[in-house]
């Protein structure tokens, strides 16, 4: 799948208070095979739509152009208020990368849209990002600088001469920017006051671009300019975010409204906390905060820990657990309910599929019971190896929050870290080894009525019980790592959960010597004899390691439980 090129839009339409239009937008969007939507967030105050779909390159072009025509013809500018900066029905509409596609790339499509629609339609269209060779016109607030209002005079100019399209402004349709760009996290932070003139001194204290330097009354005092005359700028404190302030009246509050535009330079928790801290500086403090649109999962799991290492307990928790602690640390829920399932991309895109390990205990050992051959002893094998992590993992935890051990929290959260990682690749392991199995099955339907069919159907069977035979050694590998954690922690954990960690290294044991068998018996299918056996080798040469120090940390856990 990593392979396969998939972009995501993420157009801003300017109509957040008609669901009807809205939703007839959504409609040609859905329409168009081999795109998924994933979230619509409008916004009443806004007077604004974010929409976000994935899908193929070729397909979301399709779809974001089929919306830009619908946006045109629905929305009217001549109408339109709003708090968001805007400059046509179809404010902006980036492409973004997420996988097996580089950002140039995406750029090419990005400007093959924007070609389509200045050809098509009689919308100006301007690029924007990595979209636009012209470096003086390639930010999107400078292009968007004048708004709507504004742009009857400033298209008529040379130097803001549309990319594509007509040279004269769209009264009804207005004009729109086209561009590619990386994942960008619109974010909100709501403020105790409804002081618009605040939340822009707090916004000014925060973004990059920061404020402009003046003379004698930081407020009111004159604008200090350079040697070539420009206004001298005072940086704010965070790279890559843009950021103003407003008072939504749908909420009663003033807001910081934000764009990251590289959370990895500045992720949502550094924002959060800087302008907590200028808040409190100008006297008004953070109430909550919300996402338009939708997040990288990554954001929200560096959040989490964020918070857990201030309040200095373990961040080797669960990514549930993880995403909680971001949640409520943020006040993400506070103006709305904060589902991680329609808010965080990853979640999204996994759509309906089914997973063994989102089963119920019982609904798991249901099926394995069945009549199916599949889930079978590998699946069970990594999932008894997650069992045998995920106790690891709890003595590190349980070890972390004991009193007296304060000074020793880190340490130990460390190590339920490293057990998460072993746990999420083994639960990981149950549905890959049914997959594995599957794909053999899928290999002897493939048909054999001529030469040719039969060699690849030789070739297809071949490379699949080669899979079949790498995954459970895999397991093998990864479960043996659980006997790294255990070692620690029977020797520098909480003894009251010997217990605990003994029955770590017996799910371990288990695991390994379960996948062991699946190894030589999927290996002695191979036609490649040769890589068979090194196959086998090395799955023996493992179990005999790995039952081997695990019979030595049963023994100290035997003499620590003696009495």
């Amino acid at each position: 799948m990593s392979n396969i090129p998939i972009i995501e839009c993420v157009p801003n339409f300017s109509e957040g208070r008609n669901l009807q239009i809205i939703k007839q937008i959504t409609d040609v969007i859905e329409a168009v095979e081999g795109v998924t939507l994933l979230d619509v967030d409008p916004g009443k105050a806004t007077n604004r739509t974010v929409i976000t779909f994935v899908g193929h390159p070729k397909a979301v072009v399709e779809a974001a152009f089929q919306a830009i025509v619908k946006a045109g013809e629905l929305i009217d500018m001549r109408q339109h208020k709003g708090e968001h900066p805007r400059m046509g029905a179809t404010d902006v509409c980036p492409l973004v990368p997420v996988s097996g596609i580089s950002m140039e790339e995406t750029a090419k499509y990005a400007q093959k849209l924007a070609e389509r629609v200045g050809k098509e339609t009689d919308i100006p269209v301007y690029l924007y990002g990595y979209a636009q060779p012209n470096n003086n016109r390639n930010d999107l607030s400078i292009i968007r600088a004048g708004e709507y209002e504004g742009f009857p005079e400033k298209i008529i100019q040379p130097e803001w001469k549309p990319d594509f399209g007509p040279t004269v402004f769209n009264a009804k349709k207005g004009a729109t920017v086209i561009g590619a760009r990386g994942f960008l996290i619109a974010y909100n932070i709501n403020l105790n006051t409804k002081s618009t003139r605040i939340a822009n001194r707090i916004a000014f204290d925060v973004r990059e671009a920061g404020r402009v330097k003046r003379i004698g009354n930081p407020i009111s005092g004159e604008i200090a300019l350079d040697e070539t005359g420009e206004p001298i700028r005072i940086p704010g404190k965070c790279k890559e975010v843009k950021a103003i302030g407003w008072y939504i009246e749908e909420y009663g509050v003033a807001q910081i409204s934000a764009n990251l535009t590289n959370y990895n330079v500045t992720p949502v928790h550094v924002f959060f906390d800087e302008v907590n801290e200028s808040a409190l500086s100008r006297g008004v403090r953070v109430t909550g905060s919300e996402l338009v649109g939708l997040v990288p999962l990554n954001a929200m799991l560096d959040a989490g820990r964020h918070y857990l290492a201030k309040q200095e307990r373990s961040v080797g928790v669960s990514e549930k657990e993880l995403i909680e602690i971001a949640i409520k640390s943020l006040g993400l829920d506070e103006l709305a309910p904060f589902d991680p399932n329609k808010k965080i991309i990853e979640y999204q895109m996994r759509g309906n599929v089914k997973k063994l390990i989102d089963m119920t205990c019982s609904d798991f050992a249901d099926i394995t019971a069945s009549e199916s051959t599949a889930p079978g002893g590998g699946s069970i094998a990594a999932y008894t190896g997650a069992l045998g992590a995920a106790l690891a993992t709890m003595v590190a935890n349980v070890s972390a929050n004991k009193k007296g051990w304060e000074d020793r929290w880190e340490y130990f959260s460390n190590i339920a870290e490293k057990g998460q990682t072993l746990k999420v690749e083994l639960l990981r392991l149950v549905d890959e080894d049914t997959n594995a199995f599957a794909g053999i099955m899928e290999a002897f339907k493939l048909p054999k009525t001529n030469a040719e069919e039969i060699t690849l159907r030789k070739a297809a069977i071949e490379a699949a019980s080669l899979y079949a035979t790498q995954i459970p050694l895999l397991t093998m590998k990864v479960a043996h790592k659980i006997l790294e954690i255990a070692k620690e922690m029977i020797e520098n954990g909480n003894q009251n959960t010997l217990s605990d960690g003994a029955a770590g290294i017996l799910c371990n044991k288990t695991a390994v010597k379960a996948a062991y068998y699946n190894v030589m018996i999927n290996a002695k299918g191979l036609t490649d004899k040769t890589a068979a056996k090194q196959l086998a080798d090395e799955a023996k040469a493992l179990l005999e390691k790995n039952h081997t120090e695990a019979d030595e940390l049963l023994g100290i856990v035997e003499k620590g439980i003696a009495f």
